[in-house]
């Protein structure tokens, strides 16, 4: 059985989800925990495989703002908007923050946290397939 668990490229095909891309077995499920990550080198491309409670995400592993290796970053939530003096975290695991200078992306989309003209980190899609983790570049 092939599970989709997050991507930007799905085509929808007679009740199907394939993704777009070339498929590269990343690792085995079992060597990918909850919590952990894996760089992969893919046609000369740095990309970072993420396990976060389950749920697997991949991002381009380079900073659109100094070039940092991304994906050796934190991966948190952030505060909510709230009035003076109070504070609200939220969106648990949703972020991962640049290890030099603190910016955030989202998991998902890559966008930043701030939104500025140049801070969006490619995403890929990931499918678990059996036992395996499947990158689609």
């Amino acid at each position: 059985m092939t599970e989709t668990t997050t991507g930007p490229d799905l085509v929808q095909k007679e009740d199907a989800v394939h993704p777009k891309g070339t498929p590269h077995v990343v690792c085995r499920v079992d060597e990918l925990p909850p919590g952990d990550r894996k760089i992969v080198e893919i046609d000369g491309r740095s990309i970072g495989v993420l396990n976060v409670d389950g749920r697997y995400h991949a991002l381009m592993n380079t900073c659109p703002h100094h070039g940092a290796p991304l994906c050796e970053g934190v991966v948190k939530g952030t505060m909510a908007d709230t009035a003076p003096h109070e504070y609200s975290y939220g969106r648990h695991n949703e972020f991962i923050t640049c290890p030099w200078h603190g910016y955030e992306f989202r998991l998902d989309t890559g966008r930043a946290l701030v939104k500025t003209e140049r801070a969006r980190v490619r995403v890929y899609t990931v499918v678990v397939d059996g036992d395996d983790v499947v990158l689609y570049v």
